[in-house]
C-alpha cells in the first residue's frame, strides 16, 4: 500500500523489526476480540509516523480512522475527536440517548446543555465499541502531543477502558512533550535511535557514492541513528559537508527543519506561499485550501509545483511528508506572509458551517488589537462552553483579552478569561490574566474577585497552610461589597483550614474561625449553607459540643434539598463523618456517586467515590471499596495527581497491610509537609492506629492515636479517641485511657447517634469491672446493630469476647469471638480476624485460620461486576454505571463465572458473600 512518498518511509522502518511486531500483536489481539492500546513516543524523526503507517498498511481487514494533532489547532474543542469519530457517526444513533446527545453536542451536531468531558468520552468509546461490533476497529493518531486537550482526555479516558472490544489504538506523541500528557497511564513502545548497522543500512539508501568509515561513523554519531536525520542529511544539498566530517553538532529537530527549510528556498515565492496556506490550516481540506489560494491571487501552477517537492501529497486532503515539513513550513514564513494566510483562510472558511475556525484564523491574521474580530472570539468561547470544551473556550477568551483594545474591556475579559482558565485548571495562565484584570481599570468588586480567585488558585494547587489566610483577606474584602460571596469565601477559607490542620500559621485558625462567625449571616430563616459557616466556624473555636446542634439542623436542611454536585458537598459530607451520622455519610456518598454517573460529570466522580470507598471501609466492605477505588483510578480525569492517598491507606490498615501502611504513610508525610496539609499527618496517624490496635501492638497504636487526637481536627481527632482508649487501655496506660474516654463520652452525647454512642459504650467497657463492663458491652451490641458500621461491631463482638474469656465464661466467650471471627474474616479485616482466632484458641475451641472468601479471587472490578450482576442489572446497566463498554463487562463476566464455578447470572448470588451484596449500590 503506497503512502505516496516513496521508498524513504520504508527506509525509515528499517531496524524495527520488534517494534513491527508489537504493532502487529496489538492488531491480532484486535482480530481475536481483545482491545489494547499502545502510545509510541520519541523524538521528532525517529520514526513514529512511519510504524504509524506500517500498521495501517497491515490492518487490510480492519476498519481504519485517523486523527492528526496539529499545533495550530490546540485551541480548537473535540478537533482531533472530529477527525476521528466523523467516519463513524452513521452510528450515532445507536448510542443511549444521554450519550448520543453529549457527543452530537460535543460535536456540534446538535444543540443542548454543554455535557460532561467524561460523558462525552464514554459516548466515544461506545461509539468505537458499537463499530468494533462489526469489524475490527484500528484507530491511529499521530503527534497525540498537539491534540486538543478536550479529544486529548476523552482518548486518555478511551485507551485506558479498551478491553473487551475489537479495538487498537495507536497514538504517536513526540518526547519531550509541553502539554499535559494524558496518555501517561497507557502502554508505551519508547523508539530511540537506530543501531550502527540499521543506521548505515538507512544512510546508504540515500547516500551518492561510497562514505569514509570515519565520516559515517561521525554522521551516525552526530544523528543518534534518527533515521530521518539519516535520509533527509544524506539527501540535502549540504551532504558535502557531512561527507567531509565537518557539520556542527545541532539539536536534531531543528536541523532536520533547517534542511527542509533550505529545500524551500528554492522554490518560488507563489509556491511557499500556497505550502504556507496547507501548513496553517489543520484540516488540509483541499477545496478550502483551492478557494484561499483564489484569495491571494496563486495560481494552480504554485500548486503543481508544490507536489512535485515530494515534500507534501495533495489529493482530496493535503498531507505533509512529516510534521517537521509543516512545522518547517509555517516557521520560516514571515510574519506578514503567516497573517496573510490566515486572513485568506478566514475569507475562504463558510461562518455558518465553520464559524469557530473562521475565527481562529481571523485572530491569527489580526497585526494588533482588533474589537470586531475579540467579539468573534468571544461568541467562539460561548459555543465551545455550550458543547463542553472548556479548555478551548479559556483559550478563546485569553486571545480575545489580547486583541481587545479598549483597558477597561479588556480588564473585565482578563478576568473572565482568568476564570475560564481556572475552570480548565490551567493555572499559571489563569495566575497571567489575573494580573492583567488587577492593573486595569476595575471595579472595586472586580479587584476582590481578582484576590479570591488567586487564592483559590493557591489552595488548588497546595491544599497547605498558605491558602486560609488568602482566602480569609478575599472574604473580608468582599463583605461589604458582596455578602453572599463573602460567606461562601469564609467557607472556603474553613475548609481550607480544615486541610491546614496543626501545619497552618499560628493564628490562622483562630482569626478564621473568629471571622466566619461574626460575619453577617443572610435572612431568616438562614439558608443550610449559612448554619454550615457558622457551625464549622464554632467547631473550630469552640469545640465539638458547642458545634453540633447547628451543624446537625444544617446537615438536615441539605439533605431534606434535591441531589446536587457542587463545592458544599465535600462540607457536608465531613459533618456527617464528623458527627458519626453513618445514614447522612451513606445518603450523601451514594446520592453523588448515583448523580455523577448519571450525569456523567466524572470531574465530580473521583471525590465522590472516595468519600463513598471510605464509607465501605467502615461499613467492613472492603472489596466493595477496593473496587471504587479501582474505578477511581481508571477515571483520572487529571485532577487526582495533587491529591494524597487517604483512602487507600486507610484500606490497607483495616486489612493488617502493615508494609503498604508503611509505605504509604511516608507518602502523607512527605507530601503534608511539603504542602503544608496537616489533615493528612492526623489521617496517617489514625490509619497506623487501626492497624496496630488490629495487631494487637498496642503500645505503637497508642503513640499513633495520641498525636491524632492532640489537636482537635475535623472527622480524624474524635475517631482516634476511639482508638485511643482501646490501645491505652490494652497497654498499661490507664489515666491516658480514661481522659481519652471522657472526650469521647462528651462528644457521643452531643452526637446522640447509635455509632457514637455505640463506641462510647464500647470503650466504657473496657475501662470498667463486673457487672458494670458487661451491661456496657450489651448496649454497644444493641446499639451499634442499629448502624451501617459493622467494622465497629465486629471489633465490640471481639472485646467483648476478649473480657469473658478473661472472665473465665469461656462458652460465652466462644460465642461473641465466633461471631468476631466470622465477622473479619468476612470483611478481609486480617489483623482483627487473627486477633480473635487467638482468643478462640486460648478458650480451647479448635479453629482453623481462615481466608477470605471465594470472591476475593476476583479482582476488584470483577467483584464489583458481579455484585451488579447479581443484583439483576444488565450489562448495558452494568457498563453506564462504571463508564466501560458493554463488550467489557461481557468480558468480565465470563471471567467471573469461571472463577466462581458457576455458568449463569442467577447463580452469582449464591456464589458471592453476603458483605458483597450488604447495602445498595450506587
Amino acid at each position: 500500500m503506497s503512502n505516496g512518498f516513496g521508498s524513504g518511509v520504508l527506509a525509515l522502518l528499517l531496524g524495527r523489526s520488534s517494534e513491527c511486531e508489537v504493532l502487529e500483536r496489538l492488531l491480532n489481539q484486535a482480530r481475536s476480540g481483545h482491545s489494547a492500546a499502545v502510545v509510541v513516543r520519541g523524538e521528532a524523526g525517529v520514526g513514529k509516523t512511519a510504524l504509524l503507517d506500517y500498521s495501517v498498511r497491515s490492518a487490510a481487514d480492519l476498519r481504519v480512522v485517523r486523527a492528526v494533532g496539529v499545533e495550530s489547532e490546540m485551541e480548537l474543542p473535540f478537533a482531533a475527536l472530529h477527525q476521528l469519530c466523523g467516519p463513524l457517526l452513521d452510528r450515532l444513533e445507536r448510542l443511549p440517548a444521554p450519550q448520543r446527545d453529549a457527543l452530537g453536542v460535543a460535536l456540534g451536531l446538535m444543540v443542548g446543555p454543554a455535557p460532561d468531558l467524561f460523558l462525552v468520552a464514554l459516548a466515544a468509546l461506545s461509539l468505537l465499541a458499537e463499530v468494533s461490533e462489526h469489524q475490527p476497529l484500528l484507530c491511529v493518531v499521530d503527534d497525540a502531543q498537539w491534540l486538543d486537550r478536550a479529544s486529548a482526555q476523552v482518548l486518555g479516558f478511551v485507551g485506558r477502558r479498551l478491553l473487551g472490544e475489537s479495538i487498537a489504538l495507536v497514538l504517536a506523541a513526540r518526547t519531550p512533550g509541553s502539554s499535559p500528557d494524558d496518555f501517561g497511564q497507557l502502554p508505551e513502545l519508547r523508539l530511540h535511535g537506530l543501531d550502527e548497522e540499521s543506521a548505515c543500512a538507512v544512510l546508504a539508501t540515500v547516500s551518492r557514492g561510497p562514505l569514509d568509515e570515519n565520516v559515517r561513523a561521525r554522521i551516525i554519531e552526530e544523528t543518534h541513528g534518527n533515521p530521518l536525520a539519516l535520509l533527509e542529511l544524506g539527501r540535502s544539498s549540504g551532504a558535502s559537508e557531512l561527507l567531509g566530517g565537518f557539520a556542527p553538532p545541532e539539536a536534531l529537530p531543528r536541523r532536520i527543519e533547517d534542511e527542509y527549510v533550505e529545500r524551500l528556498r528554492q522554490l518560488p515565492i507563489e509556491t511557499r506561499r500556497w505550502m504556507l496556506l496547507a501548513a496553517a490550516e489543520p484540516l488540509g481540506d483541499t477545496a478550502l485550501l483551492l478557494r484561499a489560494a483564489q484569495v491571494l491571487g496563486l495560481d494552480l501552477g504554485s500548486v503543481k509545483l508544490a507536489t512535485d517537492t515530494g515534500l507534501l501529497k495533495i489529493g482530496e486532503h493535503v498531507r505533509f511528508r512529516h510534521p517537521l515539513v509543516r512545522s518547517a513550513v509555517y516557521r520560516s514564513a514571515s510574519a506578514e506572509d503567516r497573517r496573510a494566510a490566515h486572513g485568506a483562510l478566514a475569507a475562504a472558511t463558510d461562518p455558518a458551517v465553520d464559524p469557530d475556525r473562521r475565527a481562529w484564523h481571523g485572530a491569527q491574521a489580526a497585526s494588533g488589537p482588533d474589537e470586531a474580530v475579540a467579539t468573534d472570539l468571544i461568541n467562539c468561547a460561548s459555543r465551545a462552553e455550550s458543547r463542553g470544551g472548556v479548555a478551548a473556550a479559556a483559550a478563546f477568551w485569553e486571545k480575545a483579552v489580547s486583541l481587545t483594545p479598549d483597558p477597561s474591556q479588556q480588564a473585565s475579559r482578563a478576568l473572565v478569561a482568568a476564570e475560564a482558565k481556572y475552570a480548565a485548571a490551567d493555572f499559571e495562565a489563569a495566575q497571567a490574566l489575573l494580573a492583567v484584570a488587577d492593573i486595569g481599570p476595575v471595579s472595586e468588586l472586580d479587584h476582590a474577585h481578582v484576590q479570591r480567585m488567586r487564592a483559590q488558585i493557591t489552595f488548588a494547587l497546595r491544599r497547605g497552610r498558605d491558602a486560609p489566610p488568602l482566602l480569609l483577606r478575599a472574604a473580608q474584602r468582599l463583605q461589604t461589597l458582596d455578602a453572599d460571596l463573602a460567606r461562601q469565601t469564609y467557607l472556603e477559607a474553613i475548609v481550607a483550614a480544615i486541610y491546614a490542620g496543626r501545619l497552618a500559621y499560628e493564628g490562622d485558625v483562630e482569626e478564621i474561625s473568629l471571622q466566619a462567625k461574626t460575619a453577617p449571616l443572610g435572612p431568616e430563616p438562614l439558608a443550610h449553607s449559612d448554619l454550615l459557616v457558622r457551625g464549622l466556624a464554632v467547631r473550630m473555636s469552640d469545640g465539638y459540643a458547642a458545634a453540633a446542634p447547628g451543624l446537625r439542623k444544617a446537615l438536615r436542611d441539605y439533605r431534606a434539598q434535591p441531589e446536587e454536585l457542587d463545592w458544599l458537598c465535600v462540607s457536608y459530607n465531613l459533618i456527617a463523618m464528623d458527627q458519626w451520622n453513618d445514614e447522612a455519610w451513606f445518603e450523601l456518598a451514594v446520592g453523588q456517586v448515583r448523580l455523577a454517573r448519571a450525569s456523567g460529570t466524572l470531574s465530580w466522580l473521583p471525590f465522590a467515590l472516595d468519600y463513598l470507598a471510605e464509607y465501605h471501609i467502615q461499613a467492613g466492605d472492603l472489596s466493595q471499596a477496593a473496587a471504587l477505588l479501582a474505578e477511581r483510578e481508571q477515571i483520572d480525569p487529571g485532577i487526582r495527581a495533587a491529591t494524597l492517598p487517604y483512602v487507600p491507606l486507610l484500606l490497607a490498615a483495616w486489612r493488617g497491610e502493615a508494609s503498604t501502611v508503611t509505605e504509604l504513610t511516608r507518602v502523607m508525610t512527605r507530601g503534608a509537609s511539603a504542602r503544608g496539609e496537616g489533615a493528612a499527618l492526623a489521617y496517617a496517624e489514625y490509619a497506623q492506629a487501626v492497624l496496630y490496635n488490629g495487631l494487637g501492638d498496642y503500645g505503637r497504636a497508642a503513640d499513633a492515636a495520641r498525636a491524632a487526637t492532640v489537636v482537635d481536627e475535623l472527622v480524624i481527632s474524635p475517631w482516634s479517641l476511639y482508638e485511643l482508649v482501646e490501645a491505652a487501655a490494652r497497654s498499661g496506660q490507664p489515666q491516658q485511657a480514661t481522659g481519652a474516654l471522657r472526650q469521647l463520652s462528651d462528644m457521643a452525647q452531643a452526637s446522640g447517634s447509635d455509632w457514637a454512642l455505640g463506641i462510647e459504650a464500647s470503650s466504657q467497657a473496657l475501662l470498667s469491672q463486673g457487672q458494670a463492663a458487661e451491661s456496657w458491652y450489651r448496649e454497644a451490641l444493641d446499639r451499634l446493630r442499629r448502624t451501617r458500621v459493622r467494622t465497629a461491631l465486629a471489633r465490640a463482638h471481639l472485646l467483648y469476647g476478649e473480657w469473658l474469656r478473661r472472665e473465665n465464661r469461656r462458652l460465652d466467650a466462644r460465642d461473641q469471638l465466633r461471631t468476631a471471627h466470622k465477622m473479619t474474616t468476612t470483611m478481609g479485616t486480617q489483623g482483627f480476624a487473627e486477633r480473635a482466632r487467638h482468643e478462640l484458641l486460648a478458650t480451647g475451641e479448635t479453629v482453623r485460620k481462615r481466608t477470605v472468601e471465594t470472591s476475593d479471587e476476583l479482582t476488584p472490578q470483577e467483584a464489583q461486576i458481579a455484585g451488579l450482576a447479581a443484583d439483576r442489572r444488565t450489562n448495558a446497566e452494568i457498563a453506564a454505571q462504571l463508564f466501560i463498554s458493554t463488550r467489557t463487562v461481557e468480558w468480565h463476566l465470563r471471567k467471573i463465572f469461571t472463577k466462581l464455578g458457576v455458568s449463569s447470572r442467577k447463580d452469582l448470588r449464591g456464589a458471592l458473600p453476603d458483605h458483597s451484596r450488604m447495602a445498595p449500590r450506587p
